[in-house]
């Protein structure tokens, strides 16, 4: 087991290097420097004259070969230094730690909700498969997975503004802090993507139950007396669970990384709404940093589900 661990750390640095590498240069390949897309006519802020562009880019560093400025990016990132906003000089690292929480908290809370969700409603779909329940679960688990989370989003927030004069606060509350308040912020878009990623889960796991249940070890369960309840609980969903615990997995790497669509939707002050003002502002600090963030996040979740799958599935063994 822990060479096993230790080969996949291994791994995932040259893919976190990897990561580095591709966004520090797509945001060079932008039309000029960004210096000079945020401070052209064009984007209608700041003019500067070549003199003070040119003392603006010595102060960044953007005079410097491309492979200098990556290298002085991945020490500031080692020491733990985001730099700063361009438009406001606030350290990204405190953005990150003061907004962060908050989408980390809309992605947990949308996983549960989605295996609570989609769970049941494929075991449902898997036990009394070709009747009226599956046939019923099924029309709904594509419904949800055709409408876009984000259009869900707004219309629940047209509602609640129009029916019943109420929006979520606009503020940052935290769980710890205030509950009340804070699940104000995070359960609308809690529910709206856990209702989502469960019809995922609940496609992934009828599909993954009925392959299971055609083992010859079900068979023989089925052959001895064993109910339908014990042999599920007991000798198919651990073995059924793989597909749907990388599903869970990924769908959690993403919602880490920032649900871009939905955030804007409510108005969450999360990571992801940070991204949507820094693209809008072409504050480029602050979006490059925070795509890494979410690269790294990426990386990092897949291999946790890599370690999972030997505690949830004993026939698999790390040599």
């Amino acid at each position: 087991m822990q060479q096993y661990l230790l080969r996949r750390i291994l791994l995932a640095i040259p893919t976190i290097i990897g990561v580095t590498i591709l966004i520090f240069f797509i945001m060079r390949i932008l039309p000029g420097d960004p210096l000079s897309v945020i401070v052209s006519e064009d984007a209608g802020t700041y003019v500067l004259t070549e003199e003070e562009l040119a003392a603006v880019r010595a102060d960044l560093g953007l005079d410097k070969p491309l492979y200098m400025q990556y290298l002085s990016w991945m020490a500031d990132i080692a020491k733990g230094d985001m730099g700063h906003s361009f438009w406001n000089s606030k350290p990204i690292s405190h953005l990150i730690k003061r907004r962060g929480p908050i989408t980390a908290q809309i992605a947990i809370m949308s996983i549960i909700i989605s295996w609570i969700v989609g769970l049941p409603v494929g075991i449902v779909g898997a036990v009394w498969r070709n009747t009226w329940a599956d046939h019923s679960t099924r029309f709904f688990v594509t419904v949800f997975m055709a409408v876009p989370a984000f259009w869900v989003g707004l219309i629940v927030v047209l509602v609640s503004v129009l029916v019943w004069t109420w929006r979520p606060p606009l503020t940052i509350y935290y769980l710890w802090s205030d509950p009340w308040l804070n699940l104000q912020i995070t359960l609308g878009p809690s529910i709206v993507m856990g209702l989502g990623l469960g019809a995922s889960i609940a496609r992934m796991s009828r599909s993954s139950l009925l392959e299971v249940y055609r083992e010859d070890y079900v068979r023989t369960a089925r052959a001895k007396g064993l109910n339908d309840r014990t042999i599920i609980w007991r000798h198919v969903m651990r073995n059924a669970l793989l597909p749907v615990i990388t599903v869970s997995g990924l769908q959690m790497a993403s919602l880490l990384g920032g649900s871009v669509a939905v955030e804007r939707a409510f108005g969450v002050p999360g990571l992801g709404l940070s991204l949507v003002q820094a693209i809008t502002e072409r504050d480029w600090m602050i979006i490059q940093n925070l795509v890494l963030i979410f690269g790294v996040t990426f990386v990092t979740i897949n291999l946790v589900i890599d370690i999972m799958y030997g505690w949830i599935d004993p026939r698999i063994r790390y040599g």
